[in-house]
């Protein structure tokens, strides 16, 4: 059985060359998973697509078999979530999700997101200072999806600084401090419980307030009314529960940070190590659009879909997966599938045949990837409008990824956004 590590320096660094070596020996591995157990690891980007669809591949961890998986737990009312819910429960909450998400609401962001970008841009010239140095991921790449997430669900200012912090000890956990982990989801909760109280009390125009009046409005007709602790799918057809709604809410504000941030950054230096393409981009902006998805297949932010257990046995590129067992889906390894892609480790911006699986298929596609994708594309624009000269101020091979397995995130971005340290025009 193949060991897949996350400490290894490769799955870490560069997880492209060790997807391509497994992807061609053969679709699907049996490997051992970071926690030490047994799991199946999908490579090829067709039979990845394929299994992204398949209703038999649950994410409900009810169906794993006895002593299959160990996965980090959350409490009830953070873990009743899209991620671990399949139909009809995962039906209704993304359709009461919708009328509150709705496409006009994201599409409202449009010049907040640049009135934010240029804001931190202004702070990042600052920051530079004489030298011209700074670490974009901690002055542009981070604060500002967690700027706009936190504007979008109405989280006051004061608490955004310890929700990043939260976020971050969830996104990499330290083995050997395992009550850090512990102790910022008990915090990640307390914060969520009493922001939806004081929502409830004094709703304001953003989509937190639109999600209680979603779960209390549908709660009225039930017996338990407002405010009740039921469990998923205890509100039947048309509403949310309590511990939906809190679920909901975190969701929603830890993916909406975690992924684009990484998607930020990967893009950013995507660009600075492809002179030929950064030079594409400056000459034609237009290309934007197209290089946001470029960008997401080449180096996306989640190189694994989240696990799944099979409902009964199932067939995946010839081999056939008893029910009950995790299957990991390369989505790194699918984006790189030359069967799929021509050249597919080249950046291209022009390219045509991107139907990249970077922000996943079917029905758990990602919810927030309209708001992703803008926010994507408006910070990438008003960075380089800002410093045409931006440039790396350390050797690409130098830098460092989280050492996460299902997440392909910097922990720095070290750039120069003014040649030789020249102060500003």
């Amino acid at each position: 059985m193949t060991p897949l590590d996350p400490t290894v320096k490769s799955l870490i660094s560069d997880p492209y060359g060790a997807y391509a070596a497994l992807r061609a020996e053969a679709p699907v591995h049996r490997v051992l998973g970071p926690d030490g157990l047994p799991v199946w690891l999908v490579t090829r980007y067709p039979d990845v697509r394929q299994a992204l669809a398949d209703p038999r591949l649950a994410l409900d961890r009810s169906h794993a078999a006895p002593g299959n998986y160990r996965g980090f737990a959350l409490p009830p009312a953070l873990d009743a979530n899209l991620l671990n819910m399949d139909p009809p429960d995962h039906t209704r909450i993304r359709r009461l999700v919708g009328q509150a998400f709705t496409p006009r609401r994201i599409a409202a962001l449009h010049a907040p997101i640049e009135r934010v970008a240029e804001q931190l841009l202004d702070a990042v010239e600052e920051t530079a200072g004489p030298s011209g140095r700074v670490d974009l991921l901690a002055a542009y790449a981070a604060p500002l999806p967690i700027t706009v997430i936190c504007d979008l669900l109405g989280v006051p200012e004061d608490d955004r600084r310890d929700f990043r912090a939260w976020t971050d000890t969830l996104i990499t956990p330290d083995p050997a401090r395992p009550e850090q982990a512990r102790d910022a989801v008990k915090a990640m909760l307390g914060f969520f419980t009493g922001l939806i109280e004081r929502k409830r009390t004094a709703p304001a125009d953003d989509l937190l307030s639109d999600l209680i009046a979603v779960r209390d409005e549908g709660a009225q007709g039930g017996q338990d009314g407002p405010g009740a602790q039921d469990g998923p799918g205890a509100g039947g057809a048309d509403r949310l529960s309590e511990d939906e709604l809190t679920s909901l809410a975190f969701l929603i504000l830890f993916a909406g940070y975690e992924n684009t941030v990484h998607l930020i950054a990967n893009a950013v230096l995507a660009l600075l190590t492809h002179p030929e393409q950064l030079a594409a981009l400056r000459a034609e902006p237009e290309l934007i659009a197209g290089a946001v998805e470029e960008f997401a297949r080449f180096d996306g932010p989640a190189p694994l879909a989240i696990r799944r257990f099979p409902c009964e046995d199932v067939t995946i590129g010839g081999v056939t997966v008893p029910a009950g067992e995790t299957v990991l889906l390369a989505l790194a390894s699918a984006n790189r599938d030359p069967g799929q892609f021509t050249d597919p480790d080249r950046l291209d911006l022009r390219r045509r045949e991107n139907g990249h699986l970077a922000l996943g298929h079917g029905i758990h596609y990602c919810l927030g990837a309209p708001l992703a994708r803008m926010e994507t594309a408006l910070a990438i624009t008003a960075l380089l409008r800002r410093f045409p000269a931006l440039a790396l101020d350390t050797p690409a091979e130098q830098l460092r990824h989280r050492p996460a397995l299902r997440a392909r995130g910097l922990l720095e971005l070290p750039v120069r956004v003014r040649p030789d340290g020249r102060e500003p025009a």
